[in-house]
């Protein structure tokens, strides 16, 4: 046990307590309408055909509004607490109980999630939450261990992200990766037609930065002082400019949270210059359960690193219901080309003379003259979903089968459901009529936006969903 990361645990337990407080508070704003018991997929449905034991949940003991309610709105207070330090500056008793209680709060919401909560950031944040309850309170020594399987984590985070690149899509191996992503990723952000638009230079200087970052700083996670410190730093930097570059929820934030065990007390001194109390040692349970969860991870351990290893790696999978040490990676494919359903309501008939008006998402691309908005690090699962849906050439209810729901949803003017969108265009009655339409989307040329103040080009593709009504 050492003292000499009394600062770098402050820090990332802030850190992480700002995590959970994005995921909480998105829990506040979604859950309901995308699953709750009249949602798009309701979770009473999910607990009367999945057994408890193949995905535990505290909703199995009433999958009601009002419990999902309760639940996220004592997430938001515990995670208040952590973000605040109130969780860490009394007994070790009151921070377990707070950090446990917000990974079980969390598991409950990610398992009878279904497809909004499907993303592998889910199972990162599960997974750092679930060490943070060993940490310990800011009276008692750091286990450094625990600091060890963190930085473990991370080395899959982030060496597993480089490996699928390197084994998937070919544009990560000829360096031309980065002439798609800025435009099709899933939810671009005000600086994205900036980078699309940059020269072609930074386009192949970026792949090799992320190659770099993602495949030689890792092996620096494991080499304490300095060496680890400027690892954590690349990592750190990168993911700032991911961040800068478009809207992946909170991966890149939770990643660069991931990054802090990485300095030690001496690094973060001159940053945080704060006094270091004297921290009591650990006692002999404490310290037990500190080499049982050592023990644990080493042996949960085995099949992400054979993952990593192997030919046929998989990525963002968990090997058990309690999301613990799993195996991670981002962007093994890069989409060459955008589409997006464009939902569309019509109060008359289809024919010549129906007027259709779109409706526009809050994070995900619509009207073109739209400047692609700022949302991560929060998340917006609904658009999230819209994105992999529309790379379907139509729509099939076996993949998504929220998407029908949802247009019955808009049709009966579902006012929860319409928060989850922009602006309804029908805001004194539902229409009568819905239909889904595929567009190819292009950010504008830089000439064509001073000309038009553009941000997308866009092309119709094809009908998604034909015209419906409610009977």
């Amino acid at each position: 046990m050492t003292r000499d990361f009394w600062i770098t645990r402050l820090v990332f337990q802030r850190c992480l307590g700002a995590a959970y407080l994005l995921a909480f508070a998105a829990a506040v704003n979604q859950f309901r309408p995308l699953l709750g018991e009249r949602g798009l997929l309701p979770v009473p449905q999910f607990v009367d055909a999945v057994p408890f034991a193949r995905a535990p949940s505290l909703f199995y003991l009433a999958p009601t509004d009002a419990a999902f309610a309760a639940g996220a709105w004592a997430g938001v207070v515990l995670s208040i607490l952590a973000l605040t330090g109130l969780a860490d500056s009394g007994s070790r008793a009151f921070s377990v109980l707070v950090w446990g209680g917000l990974w079980v709060l969390y598991l409950s919401f990610v398992n009878v999630g279904q497809d909004f909560y499907a993303f592998g950031w889910e199972a990162i944040l599960l997974e750092a939450g679930f060490y943070a309850m060993f940490l310990g309170p800011r009276t008692t020594a750091v286990p450094k261990a625990v600091i060890w399987i963190l930085r473990w984590l991370l080395f899959r985070v982030m060496f597993g992200a480089g490996l699928i690149k390197l084994r998937g899509d070919p544009c990560w191996r000829d360096l031309t990766c980065l002439d798609y992503h800025y435009e099709t990723q899933p939810m671009p952000n005000p600086l994205s037609w900036w980078f699309h638009w940059g020269p072609v230079w930074t386009h192949r200087l970026g792949v090799i930065i992320n190659h770099f970052a993602e495949l030689v700083a890792p092996f620096g996670y494991f080499i304490a002082g300095p060496v680890c410190a400027a690892a954590g730093a690349v990592t750190i930097v990168f993911q700032g400019l991911i961040m800068a570059s478009g809207n992946l929820s909170w991966l890149n934030f939770l990643t660069m949270i991931l990054a802090i065990p990485c300095f030690d007390d001496g690094a973060l001194s001159a940053l945080l210059p704060v006094r270091v109390p004297a921290a009591a040692p650990l006692g002999g349970g404490a310290a037990i359960a500190v080499w049982l969860l050592t023990a644990l991870v080493a042996l949960m351990s085995v099949q992400p690193a054979a993952n990593m290893l192997s030919a046929g790696q998989i990525m963002n999978t968990s090997y058990n219901p309690l999301h613990l040490v799993g195996t991670y990676g981002a962007f093994g494919s890069v989409t060459r080309v955008r589409r997006e359903i464009v939902l569309e309501g019509s109060e008359s008939a289809p024919g010549p003379s129906a007027r259709w008006k779109e409706y526009e998402f809050k994070g995900k691309p619509g009207d073109p003259m739209q400047r692609p908005p700022q949302i991560a690090p929060y998340h917006l699962r609904l658009d999230w979903l819209m994105w992999f849906a529309a790379m379907r050439p139509a729509y099939d209810p076996y993949a998504d089968p929220w998407f029908g729901r949802l247009i019955a949803k808009l049709l009966q003017g579902d006012r929860p459901t319409l928060g989850l969108l922009g602006a309804d265009p029908f805001p004194a009655k539902p229409p009568r009529f819905i239909r889904g339409r595929l567009y190819e989307y292009h950010f504008s040329t830089p000439e064509e936006r001073r000309a038009t103040g553009r941000w997308w080009d866009r092309r119709l593709v094809g009908e998604y969903f034909p015209p419906v009504s409610l009977p």
